[in-house]
C-alpha cells in the first residue's frame, strides 16, 4: 500500500491533542505525508530534516526538563514549549547523524521516549540492529500510512500504561531490587538504567520468580496483543537485561533459558 494515498487520511481536525510527536525524515514528501496524517489524528507534530537538528531538539528538551521548564530556548519549535515528546519517528538514513547513531545518542541521554524507526532496509539483521540500539518498533518502507498511525497509537498506549502504574511494593531477589513507584532498579547496590520495556520485563519476572515464560507470553504481556513483529524482539531484550544484571552474561544465573520453553528468573 503506497505511503501517499490521500484516502487513508481522516478529514477532520480533532480539537483535543493526543500527544507530541517528532518526525525525523529528510525526504520532504514522506515527512509531510506523515505529519499531515498524524495531525489529522489529533497529534502535535514537529519535524526535523536531519539528525543534527533532531539531536538539538532533544538536547533543548532535556535542558528544559532539568531547569524545571524555565528558560525556553528561542530555536525550540513552539509546539514543544513547556512540553516533552511522547514519540519519535526516526528514519534510518539521515544527513549528518544517521538514525542508528541518533537513537543511541537519545538513549545515552537517558530519554525513554518511544522510538519508531523507519527504513528501506527490511532484512532481519537490520531490524534486530535497530532494536538493539534502542528503537521500540521498526517499520520498513514502503508502508501504508494507516499502519504507521496504528503503530504510533500502540506505542503511545503501551508507554502511557507504563507511566501510570498502580502502587506496588518493591521487589527484591538476592542482590537485585526493583522499585516500581520510582522506576528504579539497583543491582549489587548500584543504580542501573533500564528502558521502559526492560523495566517491565524484569518486573514481570521478579513478580513470578522461577515461572517459565514463553516468548509468545512475554510478547502478549509486555508488547500487547497488537504488537506487529516477531519473537526475536524478546531475545534481544533478554540479552540486554543479562548484560545489566549478570556478572557473566554468557553464564546467566538470574535470567535462565529453559530450552524448548522460554525464560525464567531465578
Amino acid at each position: 500500500m503506497p505511503l501517499t494515498l490521500a484516502s487513508e487520511r481522516t478529514k477532520h481536525q480533532p480539537s483535543v491533542k493526543l500527544g507530541r510527536i517528532l518526525v525525523v525524515e529528510d525526504e520532504g514528501l514522506i515527512a509531510e505525508t506523515i505529519a499531515l496524517a498524524l495531525k489529522d489524528e489529533g497529534y502535535d507534530v514537529v519535524t526535523a530534516t536531519d539528525g543534527r537538528a533532531a539531536l538539538e531538539i532533544v538536547h533543548q528538551l532535556k535542558e528544559l526538563e532539568s531547569n524545571g521548564g524555565s528558560g525556553v530556548t528561542s530555536t525550540l519549535p513552539h509546539q514543544l514549549w513547556g512540553r516533552s515528546l511522547d514519540l519519535i519517528i526516526l528514519d534510518l538514513m539521515l544527513p549528518y547523524i544517521n538514525g542508528l547513531d541518533l537513537c543511541r545518542l537519545i538513549r545515552r541521554e537517558g530519554m525513554t521516549v518511544p522510538i519508531l524507526m523507519l527504513s528501506a532496509k527490511g532484512s532481519e539483521t537490520d531490524r534486530v540492529v535497530g532494536l538493539e540500539v534502542g528503537a521500540d518498533d521498526y517499520l520498513t518502507k514502503p508502508f501504508g500510512i494507516r499502519e504507521l498511525v496504528a503503530r504510533c497509537r500502540a506505542l503511545l498506549r503501551r508507554y502511557q500504561q507504563f507511566q501510570v502504574q498502580p502502587e506496588q511494593p518493591s521487589l527484591k531477589y538476592q542482590d537485585i531490587a526493583l522499585y516500581p513507584q520510582e522506576c528504579r532498579i539497583t543491582v549489587r547496590g548500584a543504580a542501573v538504567n533500564f528502558s521502559p520495556k526492560e523495566f517491565k520485563i524484569l518486573e514481570l519476572f521478579m513478580s513470578y520468580p522461577r515461572r517459565v515464560w514463553s516468548r509468545e507470553q512475554l510478547l502478549e504481556r509486555i508488547w500487547g496483543p497488537d504488537f506487529i513483529g516477531d519473537s526475536k524482539t524478546v531475545d534481544v531484550h533478554i540479552r540486554w537485561l543479562r548484560e545489566k544484571l549478570e556478572v557473566d552474561p554468557s553464564s546467566p544465573i538470574y535470567l535462565v533459558t529453559v530450552r524448548g520453553f522460554g525464560y525464567r528468573f531465578g
